[in-house]
């Protein structure tokens, strides 16, 4: 079941990327709920970023921005907000999502796992990849088991190196040139009272071979064995990629 390149002849000749990202994680929904111990459920999740033009006119429109009181017709004094000490054009990055998440349902549904599937958006840009290295840590932070898969061939970077980087650590099997396709599982975990370690599972992928196989920790002690080539080649069928 070999690894094939989305991004380049002649896949994306007959079919676009995000028709692929988007099929993908609902049907590893389909995979896990054949593994999953009962009492945990997985939800597929799917968000396309957009681009925002900001509306220079809209943040120059300040002119009825007065510091001090208005009446009102009923006769009530009300403060009004006063002007900004600054105001300058920006765009906050909007990420790309392709992505499952596993819970806990015993538990309030408690967020346990998630799957992440890395974008061309994800990784265009520095400070997307900042964006998505954080949100990668955040989710570590509340002890939740974070899986990346990463099939994009257009950009060369590896989010796991760079979350690596933000925390001042390295994988010496990672190498000098990191592989840009991978897939990784990481989970924190309490070694001690005060110190916590951060384990990893890091796999190398090539076109035409087959995709790895993942842990996903489900609790401290319970893990799921995860084989990303059945949902992988399901999707391809699916869509009739070749």
């Amino acid at each position: 079941m070999p690894l094939r390149d989305h991004f380049r002849s002649p896949v994306d000749d007959k079919h676009a990327w995000n028709e692929f990202h988007a099929m993908w994680p609902a049907t590893i929904v389909q995979q896990l709920y054949r593994i999953l111990p009962e009492g945990f459920v997985a939800t597929p999740g799917v968000h396309l970023s957009t681009d925002y033009e900001i509306d220079i006119g809209v943040i120059e429109d300040t002119d009825r921005l007065d510091s001090g009181l208005e009446t009102q017709e009923g006769g009530v004094a009300t403060a009004v907000a006063p002007n900004p000490t600054f105001t300058l054009e920006t765009e906050l990055p909007d990420q790309d999502e392709f992505e499952v998440r596993i819970y806990d349902a015993r538990r309030g549904r408690n967020l346990v796992a998630t799957i992440e599937l890395v974008s061309p958006r994800n990784k265009d840009r520095p400070e997307s990849r900042q964006a998505f290295v954080g949100k990668v840590a955040a989710l570590l932070q509340k002890d939740v088991c974070v899986s990346i898969v990463d099939l994009v061939s257009l950009r060369h970077f590896n989010m796991y190196a760079e979350l690596l980087e933000t925390i001042r650590r390295s994988d010496p099997s990672l190498g000098p040139v990191p592989p840009y396709l991978y897939a990784v599982t990481l989970r924190g975990r309490k070694a001690t009272r005060r110190k916590s370690v951060l384990d990893t599972w890091h796999y190398p992928m090539v076109f035409g071979e087959p995709l790895p196989t993942l842990p996903i920790w489900l609790e401290p002690e319970h893990r799921i064995m995860l084989p990303l080539d059945l949902s992988y080649e399901e999707t391809c069928k699916f869509l009739h990629i070749r």
